[in-house]
């Protein structure tokens, strides 16, 4: 069960370290955001989240969304950050600020066929070419470009995991390179797309993240793990 009040604690204490990277990458508090990712938390605890002050919730699957929606209503606002199957995104747009994981052209493409209205979204970057990732290389990131503008979508940033590593140094030449691509394709695509999004970081190298960049970091066991009560 979580602890509201620790959790609130630990929100403040997350977002007091992302405003300190930000400085030192030179950018004003407030320049990158907190989306609680809620892949470990029950539908059941949803209002928790709510509550500490969460804000905007990252959800993984569809199940997962629908069910905390289905809780907290318009209480929160909900990201899509997982891997996403064409058949769902019907499902999933009118439901969600933002689709993190676009990660291939049919997925473009549906979303363009299903979309309402014009919708913006983050592309995502499989920077080290690693097989249990999904993506897009960096050098097919022209073409993809391309796909969203014939879908009429917005592109409004690039999202990528890097390789795992124990230390969050170790991330940071990754981070960069997102940071260095993001900013090669605003130069050539800007105003059509807005690409001023990179969400990148998680609970163990957010921080790393935000000082090479970052305007969005998902952040979740991290944070929500050190919040639990012990059952009687």
């Amino acid at each position: 069960m979580i602890d509201v009040d620790a959790l609130r604690g630990a929100l403040a204490a997350a977002r007091a370290a992302i405003d300190d990277a930000c400085a030192v990458s030179g950018r004003p508090a407030g320049s990158a955001e907190l989306v609680l990712a809620g892949k470990y938390v029950p539908a059941e605890e949803a209002a928790a989240l709510v509550e500490a002050g969460a804000g905007v919730i990252g959800e993984n699957r569809l199940q997962d969304l629908v069910a905390k929606q289905d809780v907290v209503g318009d209480a929160a606002t909900f990201d899509f950050i997982g891997h996403l199957q064409g058949r769902k995104v019907k499902d999933v747009l009118p439901r969600v600020r933002l689709i993190h994981s676009v990660d291939r052209t049919s997925l473009i493409d549906e979303i363009g066929r299903r979309a309402e209205s014009p919708a913006r979204v983050l592309l995502q970057v499989n920077l080290a070419g690693e097989e249990s990732k999904g993506g897009f290389a960096p050098d097919e990131m022209g073409d993809a470009m391309e796909r969203a503008s014939v879908a009429g979508i917005v592109v409004g940033g690039l999202m990528a995991l890097p390789p795992f590593a124990t230390d969050p140094e170790q991330s940071r030449p990754w981070f960069e390179r997102l940071r260095g691509l993001r900013d090669a394709l605003a130069a050539e695509w800007a105003p059509e797309h807005d690409l001023r999004d990179l969400s990148m970081g998680t609970s163990q190298d957010f921080v790393v993240a935000v000082e090479a960049g970052a305007t969005m970091v998902r952040v979740g066991r991290g944070i929500v793990d050190s919040t639990r009560m012990e059952q009687p």
